[in-house]
């Protein structure tokens, strides 16, 4: 039997922020005796592979290094880099079907200028091996969906200007938790308009507020943007027990969620339970990418696992509702932006887009996109701004 799913693990003993620091090695120590324990290993739909050093050159496809990308990282970072090539390796060979690269240090607040360790990141492992399947493969579309509970900044400053790369974060909302960005607003440059999606939950969702966002937006957008690859930065922090998040999420709901998302590679980002939860959910989403039933694996103790808000699918209705209409309308609104700021008026638009949407961070695109509008039709902004604010109701 082919197997269908590539394991690659690298714990990083020499690499630690401090020793009782969360981002500490038994985060993936405790998911590998599960797996051990399981007898996953030696089941023929999976393959471990081992990880490999990444080049300098590798990195610097997508950082830029202050003072050089060599003097900021550690041999630890190049291998957790290159397990997540090896996993791109496995895949795009045709050895496996899919691939999880198990890998610590994590990457996704690292951003494409490095100065230091930013969010535990200081190499962005899942923007390294999307340019290395560029380089290498001639890879063009590719969507990088982000489970981690906080939002990659790191991923979205890389991926920002880029229209052949979809970034789909859903995250606590960052009003709350670090590192304070992903907002509806933050869409992408003009090129790229609309292939930076943020999807901010409240404190409290679980599985139920998570697959309602999936099932009504994420699988849409993924299906209309037809990605050649879908990479999935997989943090596991969305947990109930998670000591750093606030969220109510178990492993069934990720093994369900990474069923349904058919990641072509997974990469391990954030995910602070240890023991309560980790291996438990790394053990169901490594089932559920290699087509294995999952539908067992549940968490020994659930005691502090609380029931989701009905707030909390308001806020989700909230999101399909109003990034559904950014996502239909990206490319009419990209083609408006491109032609005021052609017309040399794109720094008016912008400061309109400011102005009237200062209450409403979530239907700047709806009034960049008029603000545009006007501006090719050669009114003027001031006449009209009152109108956009009657039309969008704002207050």
């Amino acid at each position: 039997m082919k197997p269908k799913l590539g394991l690659i693990f690298f714990p990083a003993f020499d690499w630690m922020i401090s020793p009782t620091h969360p981002e500490r090695q038994e985060r993936l120590l405790y998911t590998r005796d599960q797996l051990l324990e399981e007898g996953l290993f030696d089941l023929p739909q999976i393959r471990e592979y081992r990880p490999r050093l990444a080049e300098i050159n590798d990195l610097q496809r997508a950082h830029i290094g202050v003072p050089s990308i060599a003097r900021l990282i550690t041999p630890a970072h190049r291998t957790s880099a290159g397990g997540c090539l090896a996993a791109a390796d496995a895949v795009m060979s045709g050895e496996v079907k899919r691939a999880f690269a198990l890998v610590r240090p994590p990457g996704h607040h690292a951003m494409r200028v490095v100065h230091g360790i930013r969010g535990f990141c200081t190499v962005n492992i899942e923007a390294v091996m999307v340019e290395y399947l560029r380089s290498v493969y001639g890879i063009k579309k590719i969507a990088v969906v982000d489970t981690d509970v906080h939002h990659g900044d790191g991923s979205q400053d890389i991926f920002y200007h880029d229209p052949d790369t979809l970034y789909i974060s859903f995250h606590q909302d960052g009003r709350t938790l670090y590192p304070g960005t992903g907002f509806p607003d933050e869409v992408g440059s003009p090129a790229a308009w609309g292939t930076n999606i943020n999807l901010p939950l409240l404190p409290g969702t679980g599985d139920e507020g998570l697959h309602r966002l999936y099932d009504g937006l994420i699988q849409h957008i993924l299906d209309d943007f037809e990605p050649e690859l879908i990479i999935n930065s997989a943090g596991q922090d969305n947990h109930f027990s998670d000591p750093l998040a606030s969220m109510a999420v178990t492993a069934q709901g990720y093994a369900k969620l990474a069923d349904k998302l058919q990641a072509d590679i997974a990469v391990l980002e954030g995910g602070y339970s240890v023991e309560a939860a980790l291996p438990y959910v790394n053990t169901g989403i490594i089932l559920a990418m290699a087509d294995m039933d999952y539908g067992k694996v549940v968490e020994p103790d659930q005691s502090d696992l609380r029931q989701q808000d009905e707030r909390c699918n308001k806020r989700v209705d909230q999101l399909i509702a109003e990034t559904g209409e950014l996502w239909r309308s990206r490319l009419n609104t990209r083609s408006c932006w491109q032609n005021a700021v052609t017309a040399g008026a794109g720094r008016k638009a912008f400061i309109m887009m400011k102005k009237v949407s200062e209450k409403n961070r979530s239907r700047q695109l709806i009034i960049a996109g008029n603000a545009a509008v006007i501006l090719r039709s050669g009114l003027r902004l001031q006449e009209h701004a009152s109108a956009i604010r009657a039309r969008l109701s704002f207050r």
